[in-house]
């Protein structure tokens, strides 16, 4: 299975400026802006609701635009005054539903935005996708007779058939089984980044996120509170939401005092808070360091300990000077099983520790 990148549309970029999206009296979107780089994939991220999807439409012309602007490159989408139909955005849509129709073989709904083409370009550029995508042997196949996973790589050949200058995905793995998820983002990211064009990805799945975007942008409450890089986003999260979108984080209360905050694991810089100003001192499990014995920062009682695969998940108390204690989730690589009861010391990675202004 070969994969050659289009060479095509790598001039071209998305700019989104001012989008704000009312139904009825119920805002749906607030002064959203982003910017989507040739060949980049940005991936809309945020609960179900927030806007991620009406956002998409928009971008694909499958709502009309009130408020702001969409423009590719200098070509202008829609305006408050100009709106071009989503047949002529060049964009492919891929859906969490698949969307094949059941009438058509493999290779007619693969074949069914290329009817411009010569039969014979027509042919070969079905042939050329669905090798791409490991379904060529089932092109005479109609849909029904295929497993979820086998759709969803058809859905993304006739996507990739017609050589868009934008992809939009829409919560496209969701209705897939762990393992063909995972699968399916492989192959997706892949054949992504080889075709040349743009891409924005909705999900409410951090992970994913994560996996399959070059930039992020988190939404909430039809607005969009950070944009950056994966990395950025996780390890330097603007508020306590955004950090936890990604992954797990122990919560703890205080005030600051000096520039620090006290906790039972110790001390923890606030730089940048008014002093005696309440805050929420989030701590990802991982930053939760584990030693034998009582002689770290802190020490905990050991409520359970659990093994997840290729790492451990410890559930500890530590003596807060309230009934039972302050209740915190360690998770530690390898196998770390300590048994219930036992004491372990703890001490703070800061790199995974944030520290933001109480709600």
């Amino acid at each position: 299975m070969t994969i050659q990148s289009d060479g095509a549309h790598h001039d071209s970029g998305l700019t989104v400026r001012g989008l704000s999206h009312r139904y009825g009296s119920t805002q749906i979107l607030r002064d959203i802006n982003l910017e989507v780089a040739p060949g980049e994939i940005l991936c809309l991220l945020g609960p179900s609701g927030c806007g991620k999807t009406t956002t998409l439409r928009l971008i694909a012309g499958l709502e009309e635009l009130q408020t702001g602007r969409i423009a590719w490159n200098d070509d202008v989408l829609a305006d408050s005054g100009h709106n071009v139909p989503p047949e002529k955005r060049l964009v492919s849509l891929l859906f969490q539903d698949f969307a094949l129709f059941p009438h058509l073989t493999v290779a007619e709904n693969v074949a069914f935005g290329l009817k411009d083409l010569p039969a014979d370009e027509r042919d070969a550029r079905v042939h050329e996708v669905l090798d791409q995508v490991g379904m060529l042997r089932y092109a005479s196949n109609y849909p029904h007779f295929l497993s979820g996973g086998e759709q969803q790589r058809v859905a993304l050949a006739r996507a990739r058939a017609p050589r868009p200058r934008l992809f939009l995905l829409d919560e496209p793995f969701s209705n897939l089984d762990t393992r063909l998820r995972n699968q399916l983002r492989d192959l997706c990211l892949h054949v992504l980044k080889k075709s040349g064009s743009s891409s924005v990805i909705v999900t409410h799945d951090a992970e994913e996120a994560m996996f399959m975007g070059d930039k992020i942008a988190v939404m909430r409450d039809g607005g969009i509170v950070q944009v950056g890089p994966p990395e950025e986003l996780y390890f330097r999260p603007n508020s306590a939401f955004v950090a936890g979108l990604f992954g797990e984080v122990n919560e703890i209360t205080g005030r600051v005092v000096d520039g620090h905050v006290v906790t039972p694991l110790g001390r923890v810089c606030a730089p940048n808070l008014n002093e005696g100003m309440e805050v929420d001192v989030l701590v990802r499990p991982e930053a939760l360091h584990v030693s034998e014995g009582a002689d770290r920062a802190a020490v905990a009682s050991v409520i359970t300990s659990r093994l997840l695969g290729r790492s451990s998940l410890l559930h500890l108390s530590v003596p807060n000077g309230e009934d039972g204690g302050l209740h915190l989730h360690s998770r530690v690589p390898g196998r770390v099983l300590p048994p219930e009861g036992a004491s372990v010391g703890l001490s703070l990675d800061e790199q995974n520790v944030f520290v933001f202004p109480r709600d």
